[in-house]
């Protein structure tokens, strides 16, 4: 078997507690809480070394030290390409690489397409879909290095419209489209790149308190679960688009 045969046959190296991600480091943007905060920790857990970013330094700083020790809590508004940049800079240059990057940080405005205002179609573009690209085109020279993985999280809404969602619709939607263009500029480094597109999830999205109602959507350790499988696949495979639904929507309480 040819060594670039043998590159593809293997598979990740899950014996022992924190085996698979040591020496490797992760950037996951939006993490204070729900899916970006479980995906870090169950990266943490793996003996990745990862950088959480959030808008808000209380809240950043004491999510960083409930993960534990080789966390980093910066803030950073993903909108801002220069303040990006210089976080993913500080990364590589804390952690000596950049293996694993979660682009998760997102905001929804939802109204009819009259009432939106043009401020908050701005702040939805410019978080989702413009804070995705800057956090992404950042990363790049460093995961050129060595390969790495590129997560986008979606939405089931960047395939489904609805009413009153023309900015988050929109901002989905662009970020399937930029997703994938990604991959086919990206793979032949060794870059892998998937769109997570779940559905209902049990977060503080959209100012909603997660609550004992939520029982039947899908959990933020669902999503960090799928994560790290994604990352134990083979080389030589790639899921490049998961949509994730509750199984049993019909569970949610009636009002």
């Amino acid at each position: 078997m040819t060594q670039e045969a043998k590159q593809f046959e293997k598979q990740s190296d899950t014996s022992g507690a924190g085996a698979f991600g040591a020496g490797k480091s992760a950037f996951v943007t939006g993490a204070s809480k729900g899916i970006g905060y479980a995906v870090a920790q169950a990266l943490a857990a793996e003996g990745y070394r990862v950088t959480i970013t959030s808008r808000k330094q209380d809240e950043i700083e004491q999510t960083a030290k409930n993960i534990g020790e080789h966390v980093r809590g910066v803030v950073c508004d993903v909108k801002d390409a220069a303040a990006v940049q210089r976080e993913v800079d500080a990364h590589v240059a804390a952690f000596g690489g950049l293996d694993v990057l979660f682009v998760n940080a997102g905001v929804g405005h939802f109204a009819n397409i009259e009432q939106l205002s043009i401020e908050q179609w701005q702040d939805v573009i410019d978080t989702n879909l413009s804070g995705a690209f800057y956090t992404i085109k950042a990363a790049i020279p460093a995961m050129k290095e060595r390969g790495g993985y590129i997560f986008t999280l979606s939405s089931l809404a960047g395939k489904n419209p609805f009413e009153g969602g023309s900015a988050y619709n929109a901002s989905k939607f662009g970020l399937n489209g930029l997703s994938e263009v990604i991959n086919l500029d990206l793979r032949k480094y060794d870059i892998k790149t998937t769109q997570i597109m779940p559905g209902s999830v049990a977060t503080h999205f959209n100012d909603h308190t997660p609550n004992e109602d939520d029982f039947w959507k899908i959990q933020p350790e669902d999503l960090a679960q799928l994560t790290v499988d994604l990352l134990k696949m083979p080389a030589r495979t790639l899921p490049s688009r998961v949509e994730v639904r509750p199984s049993r929507p019909d569970r949610k309480p009636k009002k």
